[in-house]
């Protein structure tokens, strides 16, 4: 992996870095080795992850061809916030 150092600016440099070694996974590569894992474990968690990947794809494809409405910025099953002109109780 390489970066470049453009005009003495390392910070910018070291954000790249970093944005290259989290999209290769370098960064749950090194958190997953932290401890052992058992084989079943480690089959268990794959195959949710797989699962999860396809969900996300699937739901993905039914946004794209109209089956789904897309997301909105508030997320369902959570209550609104109360509006300031609420008083609370005593």
């Amino acid at each position: 992996m390489q970066v470049v150092v453009r005009d003495n600016n390392v910070d910018q440099a070291l954000r790249a870095l970093k944005k290259k070694l989290q999209r290769e996974g370098v960064f749950r590569e090194m958190k997953l080795r932290n401890y052992y894992e058992k084989p079943s474990e480690k089959k268990a968690r794959q195959k949710a992850e797989a699962v999860r990947r396809a969900r996300k794809l699937a739901r993905k494809r039914a946004q794209r061809e109209g089956g789904l409405p897309a997301p909105s910025a508030a997320r369902p099953g959570q209550p609104a916030r109360p509006s300031a002109s609420v008083t609370p109780r005593n």
